[in-house]
């Protein structure tokens, strides 16, 4: 019986390799048939991505130079010329980065503590909020912008208020998680000593939760940058209305000077915000 025992743990050894090998192969052969599905469906042809690679590569060196076909690095100030009417752009870009950010920050940071199920008894408010809240973040902000440019025409208005509620749907989610893993003894103290639901998240929630809630927003800051400069391309204002003339009208050494404001102003934002971050994460940490 004893000299049974490793033969047999060889045997189940055996087994279990040989079942994991058979769900391998078998999850690899899923992939590759959702793979070929997926290529099927989306029409993609490597021969046609062979032709036309060499395009691709092309339209980099068009923007890398000036009119004249000199580098653009040649004459920087050519290839900066408008530098005052696009830093002044890219600073109505960041403002609407900016106040979306807040706005979408506010109404999450309002909505969150209804979609936590360890603060609000009612399941019908919990369910309601997570759904506004997916509705708000599933519906991309180009379409949010192009609904409200036809409400309220061209300009910054539109792409705030698409950043605004793109940013409250996705803050939300990532709040009322944070609320929902706090430590729940300090919000029993405070109903124990009478507090309510307004005392529970002054004195036992926000505490816990104020520096991640800061943190998620420095971040979709980042993200909401990026976002605006995108969005001018509809007509929201920014930057990206500008980016798209230039395309439009092939003017390529303008391009580059675009990309290249908005590639260094991203950089600088997220280089700031992350350091702040980490910050604000380390002093959580600590305390």
């Amino acid at each position: 019986m004893i000299d049974s025992r490793p033969r047999l743990l060889e045997t189940a050894y055996a087994q279990a390799t040989a079942l994991k090998r058979r769900q391998l192969w078998l999850g690899l052969i899923v992939l590759a048939v959702l793979v070929a599905f997926s290529v099927n469906i989306a029409e993609i042809s490597l021969s046609k991505f062979y032709q036309h690679i060499g395009s691709f590569f092309s339209y980099f060196d068009r923007i890398a130079h000036l009119e004249d076909g000199r580098p653009v690095i040649a004459d920087p100030a050519e290839w900066f010329w408008g530098w005052k009417k696009w830093l002044a752009l890219m600073g109505e870009t960041l403002l609407m980065a900016y106040l979306g950010t807040l706005l979408g920050a506010t109404a999450a940071f309002v909505l969150c503590f209804l979609a936590s199920q360890n603060l609000t008894q009612s399941k019908g408010v919990v369910f309601l909020t997570r759904r506004l809240l997916e509705f708000s973040r599933t519906v991309p902000e180009l379409v949010f912008a192009l609904i409200f440019v036809v409400a309220f025409s061209l300009g910054p208005l539109p792409g705030i208020l698409a950043l605004a509620i793109h940013s409250a749907g996705a803050l939300g989610k990532l709040f009322a998680e944070v609320v929902e893993n706090i430590d729940m003894k300090p919000v029993e103290g405070v109903v124990a000593a009478g507090g309510n639901w307004f005392h529970k998240i002054r004195f036992a929630v926000l505490p816990q939760v104020a520096s991640n809630f800061a943190s998620y927003a420095l971040l979709r800051f980042e993200i909401n940058v990026r976002g605006a400069s995108v969005l001018g391309f509809v007509g929201a204002g920014g930057i990206g209305q500008t980016l798209l003339e230039v395309i439009r009208k092939f003017y390529y050494a303008d391009i580059s000077a675009l990309l290249v404001m908005i590639i260094a102003t991203v950089m600088i934002i997220d280089a700031v915000t992350e350091r702040i971050r980490h910050k604000l994460i380390g002093m959580d940490a600590r305390s």
